[in-house]
């Protein structure tokens, strides 16, 4: 079985908590902020900004998580715990994940 791109426990629990319309919000405020966190860990891997690279990764993680986007999260763990790299195909692999999870919310917040 494959994990899901959004857990809908988790994605239920947040609307349950937080309301419809502020969870649309966060997601809004997500998809909008993503792209230029994705672009920035680019920016910091070309530039060697080790730390700039975890901080940039945490963030994602975090936000993913916060969605119930745990495969996601879990890429972005990964980069965050694992240093800088030098290979592109982690970051190509985190912006594919990244296009599904936004279907997916779009579709969950009917955006």
């Amino acid at each position: 079985m494959t994990t899901p791109t959004i857990d809908p426990a988790i994605f239920a629990e947040l609307q349950d908590t937080a309301g419809d319309e502020f969870v649309a919000e966060l997601v809004g405020t997500f998809l909008e902020e993503a792209p230029q966190m994705l672009a920035e860990l680019r920016k910091a891997q070309a530039g060697g900004a080790a730390e700039h690279f975890r901080r940039v990764a945490h963030s994602i993680k975090s936000n993913a998580n916060t969605f119930g986007a745990l495969p996601l999260g879990e890429m972005a763990r990964q980069l965050e715990l694992g240093g800088l790299i030098t290979e592109s195909a982690p970051l190509d692999a985190l912006e594919a994940e990244f296009v599904r999870v936004a279907a997916a919310l779009k579709e969950l917040t009917g955006g």
